[in-house]
């Protein structure tokens, strides 16, 4: 498989950083191809600006989705994110790596997301009718792709469970996996997440580590999370409400949106 790995951490002689080491070592020795985009050391721009689109005419209110499509369609976006989106397009496996900070991604991963998306190319596309509402969530540009987050957390696994304070994991990486991912058209795999982090000794890595490689020797063939997806028939259109009908045995909340 040709892996990309796109990782989000300012030191590179963090735990993330030794993290990331070990898991393009291991993905090589498989035999796998690798990429990695470390934005940190890229000096990924984060935010989006005018000046993300060249051609876009000066003297037009700026709408993203607008300039994002005109962008690239034309070409004409800027040479690093054409850059990216050519890694996204090479890659059969994408791995999102990075340190949950507040809940969420780094504000540079982000970043990368809303550059990189962009509309024409991750979203945006496909028919829309009385039975088809676009390609995305299942269908979409990285159909046939696979993708997994590597998550690093400081709080206990506890804490991370559904009666835990911080909130159950899964819904935490809930907008990530099914909001961006797979409504691009990733099949998501489960995250590999690491808790306690702050608190590791060497002997505490190497297990995380090892957990890790174990996880990276299955990533061709473990099974995804088996989200809903939108046009085959699980929610009404164009409201994309579940139907009614749809046994969801006690799931509520994110988990109806995943099948039983």
């Amino acid at each position: 498989m040709k892996v990309l790995i796109v990782f989000a951490h300012p030191e590179d002689k963090s735990l993330n950083g030794s993290l990331c080491e070990v898991g393009v070592e291991e993905l090589k020795s498989q035999g796998h191809e690798v990429r990695v985009s470390d934005l940190y050391a890229m000096k990924w721009k984060s935010d989006v600006s005018r000046s993300d689109f060249p051609a876009f005419p000066e003297d037009s209110p700026l709408r993203i989705s607008r300039a994002s499509k005109e962008g690239f369609l034309s070409h004409d976006l800027t040479e690093d994110v054409l850059a990216e989106q050519e890694k996204l397009l090479w890659a059969d496996m994408v791995i999102l790596q990075f340190p949950l900070w507040w809940f969420s991604m780094p504000a540079i991963l982000k970043g990368w997301i809303d550059r990189v998306f962009s509309c024409g190319f991750a979203y945006g596309v496909g028919e829309h009718n009385e039975k088809h509402w676009g390609d995305r969530y299942g269908e979409g540009r990285m159909t046939g792709k696979r993708a997994m987050l590597i998550v690093t957390a400081g709080g206990w696994e506890e804490h991370y469970s559904p009666r835990g304070i911080n909130g159950p994991i899964e819904d935490l990486l809930f907008p990530i996996n099914h909001g961006m991912l797979f409504y691009t058209g990733f099949t998501v795999l489960q995250p590999f997440v690491a808790y306690k982090v702050d608190r590791f000794n060497d002997n505490g890595f190497e297990k995380m580590a090892d957990e890790l490689r174990e996880r990276l020797r299955s990533i061709a063939i473990s099974e995804p999370i088996p989200y809903r997806r939108q046009n085959y028939g699980d929610y009404e259109i164009p409201s994309m409400i579940l139907r009614s009908n749809i046994d969801t045995g006690d799931a509520d909340g994110f988990n109806l949106h995943v099948a039983v």
